[in-house]
């Protein structure tokens, strides 16, 4: 007899019975914050065992920054699954190899090897040693464990937690385990067995109970309710000693596993911002976000840098900053290595850990290696901050192979992710500060290689970066020309504009650093920077121009890319594409 449920377990059953429809709990591949318990969106392979990555990186850090002697209030392990078709994926070796380099000991990973995917039997298309291949990487292997046996699981499991390594379990498993007919196959991927075959597989198992019936030994022995809450009672007691011991410590250790700023943040970052703007620098945006970390790193400990081995480059260590290492996990900055992939989504881990705000830098260009992981953030709604710096054709010599083009569309086009193309230091900024108040969702911070020039502005138009798009010039009256511009191109729209207006032109310069952020604004302030009486609109970008249609209309012009770019250095591609006054140009008008 099954016994009967509560409301609550009615409910959750209900959810079962609803897989994949609509308004479910139960969607195609787990999501984070839509069914309780799920701790991370999987569904794109190799991800999760990334997602878990972050995860153990987070506890070690945190762990290392707020464990006193006698209290170690962050003591976690982290289990993660993995498929064969995780293990094909790239992504599976970044992460795998930086786990055995930190010697992420807390981690522990189950390869369900079942030699099954989509296509049929892997062996025809995957035979790595896969034991070995973990083992190359610094992880303990634990072999040929009978993934349908529990006592074997568990001796598995004591084992990986007294290693000094991430431990990999090797779990020897049947696809469809119990179907007479159809275990083994590929045919139980993602698809019901049928009816036929539903009967066979009950036979088959001895199962007599009705559909979506739980046996009340079975449901009594998966109860973890009662072990849940002595364990959470236990933990709350540990907590509470330590915040007698360290009042400090646990005031802000609780500040940041709630995901809030500290309380001055907003009041300093804007004070920044203002100095910034009274210093008027002309510096490339790349250095005006080393800049900005430099100011607000000491606000923010739980910011954890990093970069995909381009440091030096992306600028993106700053004076506080400290690495992590295996011995010594009490920093705040982790050297990736070149893995752009699986930095995002190790990134996406440890923001869904919590405690801290993950930063990490690659070039633009090099965005497409972690496309999907960036995607992700977005779709969890997680706080990630993406800094991709050498931004467009602007980086030069190292040619086509390293110019962005098309990136800044696909990024743009993303659904929930805020994208900053900042002019200069002052707009890159008040980017970071964006970025790092935004709590639901990720950010990409764009910057450029080359020296962009000091825009000068009052105290409204500072504050209107923050609506993504704002008036930076303008004429008296309504203008007959609205230049928009992002980037290292708004240098070039006011000179565009001081030359036209030396001619008695009426025309009006627009920023927008963020098109995502300008789109949440009210209809009546998007109308005063962009009134829809004024038809005639250019607008400049070194990236692809077709983006650039929904603001300037059919009828508007749009200098932009449409090609690949070349090598050269930046002034002659900048003329040669046309971003300048004398080529292209004269479409304004200009001589």
């Amino acid at each position: 007899m099954a016994n009967t449920l509560d409301l609550q377990e009615q409910e959750q059953l209900d959810d079962i019975k609803a897989f994949r429809q609509w308004g479910s709990a139960t969607p195609g591949h787990p999501e984070v914050d839509v069914t309780p318990g799920v701790e991370t969106t999987t569904g794109p392979l190799g991800q999760g065992i990334a997602n878990a990555v972050g995860f153990a990186i987070a506890e070690k850090v945190l762990g290392a920054q707020f464990n006193r002697p006698g209290h170690d209030i962050v003591d976690h392990f982290t289990y993660a699954f993995l498929g064969d078709g995780c293990m094909m994926e790239g992504i599976s070796h970044e992460v795998a190899s930086l786990a055995g380099t930190l010697r992420l000991n807390k981690l522990i990973a189950f390869y369900d090897d079942n030699g099954i995917s989509i296509d049929g039997e892997v062996h025809g298309w995957f035979t790595d040693d896969t034991p070995k291949r973990f083992e190359a990487y610094g992880w303990q292997v634990i072999r040929n464990v009978d993934g349908h046996d529990a006592d074997e699981i568990k001796t598995a499991i004591d084992t990986a937690r007294k290693s000094d390594q991430p431990t990999l379990i090797c779990c020897k498993t049947v696809i469809g385990f119990g179907s007479p007919n159809k275990q083994g196959k590929e045919e139980c991927h993602g698809a019901p067995l049928g009816n036929d075959e539903i009967a066979a597989t009950r036979a088959q198992l001895g199962w007599t109970h009705g559909p979506f019936e739980i046996p009340a030994d079975i449901r009594a022995e998966w109860d973890a309710k009662e072990a849940g809450a002595a364990r959470e009672a236990a933990w709350n007691q540990q907590f509470a000693a330590y915040a007698a011991a360290h009042p400090e410590l646990a005031a802000e250790f609780k500040r940041r596993m709630a995901g809030e700023l500290p309380a001055d943040f907003t009041e300093k970052a804007a004070a920044y911002i203002k100095d910034v703007a009274e210093k008027g620098e002309t510096i490339a945006s790349r250095k005006a976000s080393q800049n900005a970390l430099n100011a607000f790193g000491p606000l923010l400990p739980e910011l954890l840098g990093g970069s995909a081995d381009l440091a030096g480059s992306n600028l993106t260590l700053w004076k506080g900053c400290k690495g992590v290492s295996a011995d010594d996990a009490a920093g705040n900055y982790v050297f990736y290595g070149v893995r752009e992939f699986g930095m995002s989504a190790i990134m996406n881990g440890v923001a869904l850990h919590g405690g801290f705000i993950p930063y990490g830098a690659t070039f633009l260009i090099f965005m497409e290696y972690a496309r999907n992981a960036v995607r992700m953030s977005a779709l969890m709604k997680q706080r990630v901050l993406y800094v991709f710096t050498h931004d467009s054709i602007g980086l030069g010599e190292d040619g086509p192979t390293h110019q962005p083009i098309e990136q800044l569309a696909s990024l743009r086009l993303t659904p929930n992710l805020d994208t900053w193309r900042p002019a200069d230091a002052v707009e890159s900024a008040v980017a970071w500060k964006n970025a790092i108040e935004r709590a639901d969702g990720p950010s990409a911070l764009i910057f450029s290689r080359q020296n962009l020039p000091h825009q000068a502005r009052d105290v409204a138009q500072v504050a209107d970066i923050a609506r993504g798009g704002y008036v930076l010039k303008d004429c008296e009256g309504e203008p007959e020309l609205i230049l928009i511009a992002t980037g290292s191109e708004v240098g070039l729209a006011v000179q565009a504009y001081d030359k036209l207006s030396e001619q008695g032109r009426k025309v009006r310069v627009v920023s927008m650093p963020c098109t995502s952020v300008y789109e949440q604004q009210d209809e009546s302030y998007k109308q005063s920077v962009l009134p829809v009486e004024v038809g005639a609109r250019i607008a400049i970008e070194a990236a692809h121009a077709d983006y650039w249609y929904k603001y300037v209309g059919l009828d508007g012009r749009i200098i932009g890319m449409t090609s690949f770019g070349e090598s050269a250095p930046a002034p002659a591609l900048f003329e040669h594409f046309g971003f300048n006054l004398a080529g292209n140009f004269q479409v304004l008008g200009i001589g």
